[in-house]
């Protein structure tokens, strides 16, 4: 319960920050302020301002809003995706079973991050591409996960009994085994948003991601990095803010699987 208390308390802690904090701070993170440039940090800028004058910190604020838009969006999308797709390979089997297995095997045959990178080449960068290419790359794991899960449960004596009783096949699918695995579908959940926040944040920094001005983790890290030797301190508050998320989420993922242990 540890580990799930802190992650609770530290994702309150940056979601609280990312919603609100942009709006608290009284500096624009995106007008430059040329007489502003390249502070170090003080009362009225924390992190500092960058080469344009900007705050970090209202910088790392704001771009907590993207890069955590992102990465919850694209994992509810590759959940979503290989929920569907699983229960149907598992449910009607057969050729639609082996068309499904084949074009998600196809995917995992690419490394994930060399298929993001490749999806995000063709689609091009942005906060729609950079979502869209992440839930595509990420939604093989659920699909295997949910055929897997699926297929044990509607083994099982209960649904049988359910389905010689003349329960629909929908009806097994949702009322009767989708809820016996779906808190293993949390816990991995919350596992891949944690890494889809870092992924997120490396496509943008490598400029392949969310395009300046509009802030995000990854090139509000970019944009530090060319000025890094004559103002370190422009580096701290997107990199504090990213590892918290980071940590909040994985910690809720670990605490959420040692409470379905205890239980089980």
């Amino acid at each position: 319960m540890t580990r799930l208390r802190l992650g609770v308390a530290l994702a309150t802690l940056v979601l609280a920050s990312a919603l609100v904090g942009p709006w608290l701070m009284p500096h624009d993170p995106i007008r430059p302020d040329y007489g502003a440039r390249y502070e170090a940090p003080s009362a009225r800028h924390w992190f500092g301002t960058d080469g344009l004058g900007r705050d970090v910190l209202a910088r790392s604020l704001a771009g907590g809003r993207v890069s955590l838009s992102i990465a919850l969006g694209a994992t509810l999308a590759a959940l979503s995706i290989g929920l569907v797709a699983g229960l149907a390979a598992a449910a009607w089997r057969g050729l639609t079973d082996i068309v499904l297995t084949r074009a998600f095997d196809a995917l995992l045959a690419f490394p994930g991050f060399l298929l993001v990178l490749l999806l995000v080449s063709a689609l091009g960068g942005g906060v729609w591409q950079s979502l869209l290419a992440l839930a595509v790359a990420g939604s093989p794991l659920y699909f295997r996960l949910v055929r897997a899960f699926t297929q044990a449960e509607l083994k099982r004596d209960y649904v049988l009994a359910g389905a010689a009783l003349g329960a629909s096949r929908g009806r097994l699918l949702l009322r009767h085994a989708l809820p016996n695995f779906v808190g293993a579908l949390a816990v991995q959940a919350a596992s891949t948003a944690a890494t889809f926040v870092l992924v997120e944040a490396s496509l943008s920094y490598l400029g392949l991601g969310v395009a300046l001005p509009t802030p995000s983790w990854g090139n509000v890290l970019q944009d530090a990095r060319s000025y890094l030797t004559r103002q370190p301190w422009a580096a701290v508050g997107p990199g504090l803010v990213l590892a918290c998320a980071a940590l909040a989420l994985q910690f809720l993922s670990d605490g959420w699987r040692d409470t379905l242990d205890r239980r089980a």
